[in-house]
């Protein structure tokens, strides 16, 4: 037996069943051993295979696909197979999600070893590009045996996940690993299972928290994605009885059902308006999950819970060390176990401030009339409050991951109970939808994958085009044609006074035809139109199991508001409003009705 069928039986073990892979002269062992071991998806680009294979792994721990679909690998080749990978590495590091990726070396002989800059062809230190970005990064110059190898590829998913990247020389693929099978472990049915597990909170810290909350006028749980959507839903109903906010972050958007009486939407630098000035009054936040980044807190960090105590519950201990936000305490613990605990004590009623948090929601809308959308363009937030209304519970929501389409579905799309929704906002990349599209599309086969990307985004990985074809993926695509980068033209039209410069057609960006694009690809195509969703033709392709992409026209010029505004100081530093003041200011009207409620709310 060959070391890479002695890998494919260890990855099998391991509970996976598909590998995204682009294929190479330096993984030619590896993809033979793995050809008839698992479902075996070949894409374009190796950043897809990476992409991919980060998405299937976050359908999969939620829990809600096939029994019989279980995780993913990524396998590439050496050289530039490697450095292809690395956005979709850095991406799966920075979100901390699982990820393997299996990379090819040449021989072992022909390593330069740091001597010269290449010995082999096609050599290059995959293991010190990636090592800053994976949790572990080696190159294995000999077989190992199955105990190493699990304990190995364990890494990705104990503790606080990230990618595992393993270099294999050709001709460590290729050897003959009799001494390495022989050394079975003793149960190896269970070498996927966690052997490190988390630290609990113990019962004294869980209920003073709880008192605290109990104690408070205007308390907040903040839910996010160290809180897996398993435990999020499987304590649904009992969330739903606390009469206390409850919020998420852009990576737990799933965790809870916008349906909830108690939901109040996701915060952010380009959140929710009434989440954002709901969560900024508050005199209570449990965090749970979050590692509270900068575009949660706002970059006026230093104004984030003005008013009231901040805990954190984290994983990392890092995070809780670090400069900002400000926390009252940290409290380093699984935030799954710490938040089925706390529910079971007594919390307390705050049925006054819900209320008050109702009625903010009631008051500003999800797309407001500032937004400027001339006559004969979609207005974009009502075009995805409408797409979240005709979706259903099944559906996998893909939104990309930066630019003004990425905002939009962040600040207007209002998720389903066990909807997935994911994305990679962490690195923000642009052309990340279509991949993590393949990949949610691939681990649940039985519902649909809804992308909405942007042009510019999308342009910068189209190729993956021919993959979601030739599979017959049940990807339905929304794609913003706005002529360019919607989020890079804002930006120079309000720092720069309209100096556009790579951000559209005019200023030398160019793109295709896109009806003609997805033809090439046998895909069929619908131009949105005014009442799109009543339509028997998009209806038509909506409900069929095949791919479709639907172009949503919006203007050049149309506006992204509310958002967090920033100010250029004399010195060249930049200045930013903290959450709750949102771009533009609200009329003083509203802002009248708002200081009322918030001030009944303390009564």
């Amino acid at each position: 037996m060959k070391f890479s069928d002695s890998i494919a039986k260890y990855l099998i073990k391991s509970n996976f069943t598909h590998c995204y892979f682009v294929a190479g002269g330096n993984i030619m062992h590896l993809i033979n051993s793995f050809r008839e071991s698992f479902s075996c998806i070949p894409v374009v680009h190796e950043v897809a295979a990476v992409i991919s294979a980060e998405y299937h792994n976050a359908n999969y721990n939620s829990g809600k696909i096939d029994k019989n679909i279980k995780k993913a690998f990524a396998l590439v080749t050496a050289g530039p197979g490697l450095t292809n990978t690395m956005t979709g590495l850095a991406g799966a590091w920075l979100e901390s999600r699982e990820l393997l990726l299996l990379g090819g070396q040449v021989k072992v002989e022909d390593l330069a070893f740091k001597k010269v800059r290449q010995l082999g062809i096609q050599e290059i230190n995959g293991v010190e590009i990636s090592k800053p970005i994976c949790k572990k990064s080696l190159c294995l110059q000999q077989p190992i045996n199955e105990k190493d190898f699990c304990k190995l590829i364990s890494a990705s998913w104990e503790n606080r996940p990230g990618p595992v990247f393993i270099e294999l020389p050709l001709d460590v693929q290729a050897a003959d690993d009799t001494f390495c099978s022989s050394k079975e472990i003793e149960n190896p049915n269970n070498c996927f299972v966690t052997k490190n597990p988390l630290k609990n909170a113990n019962a004294s810290t869980i209920a003073d928290v709880a008192k605290k909350i109990k104690n408070s006028k205007k308390p907040v749980f903040l839910i996010g994605g160290g809180i897996s959507a398993n435990k999020a839903w499987e304590l649904e109903s009992i969330l739903n009885k606390q009469s206390i906010p409850i919020m998420t972050t852009w990576n737990g958007s799933d965790r809870y059902g916008s349906n909830h009486k108690n939901y109040f939407g996701r915060p952010n630098t380009w959140g929710m308006r009434y989440s954002n000035i709901i969560l900024q009054n508050s005199d209570f936040v449990l965090a749970l999950g979050t590692r509270l980044g900068l575009q949660q807190t706002g970059f006026n960090w230093k104004e984030f819970i003005p008013k009231g105590e901040l805990i954190q519950v984290e994983i990392d201990p890092s995070e809780l060390k670090k400069d900002n936000p400000k926390i009252t305490k940290g409290i380093e613990a699984d935030a799954n176990n710490f938040l089925e605990q706390i529910l079971s004590l007594d919390l307390g009623i705050h049925h006054g401030w819900l209320n008050c948090c109702s009625k903010i929601k009631d008051l500003l809308p999800l797309s407001e009339k500032v937004n400027k959308t001339p006559k004969g363009y979609l207005n974009p937030f009502d075009m995805v409050i409408k797409l979240s209304e005709i979706t259903s519970s099944d559906d996998h929501i893909v939104p990309c991951s930066s630019g003004g389409a990425f905002t939009v579905m962040m600040q207007a799309f209002e998720v389903k109970q066990s909807q997935t929704m994911t994305s990679n906002k962490g690195l923000a990349s642009m052309g990340y939808g279509l991949s993590g599209a393949i990949g949610s599309a691939i681990s649940d086969p039985s519902n649909r994958t809804i992308l909405v990307e942007g042009d510019g985004g999308f342009a910068q990985n189209l190729q993956e085009m021919a993959t979601v074809s030739s599979n017959n993926l049940n990807i339905k695509i929304f794609l913003f044609c706005n002529e360019g980068y919607a989020s890079i033209r804002m930006t120079q039209k309000n720092y720069f006074k309209g100096n556009y410069i790579g951000c559209d057609k005019k200023s030398g960006l160019g793109f295709p035809d896109w009806q003609k694009i997805s033809s090439a690809y046998n895909i069929k195509t619908y131009e949105l139109a005014k009442n799109w969703f009543n339509d028997r033709k998009f209806l038509d392709l909506w409900e069929a199991k095949e791919p479709s992409l639907f172009i949503v026209n919006l203007h050049p010029e149309q506006t992204y508001f509310p958002k967090i505004s920033s100010r250029v100081k004399n010195d060249g530093s930049m200045e930013s409003n903290p959450l709750h003041i949102m771009t533009p200011e609200l009329d003083k009207n509203i802002q009248e009705k708002l200081d009322t409620f918030l001030n009944k709310s303390m009564n």
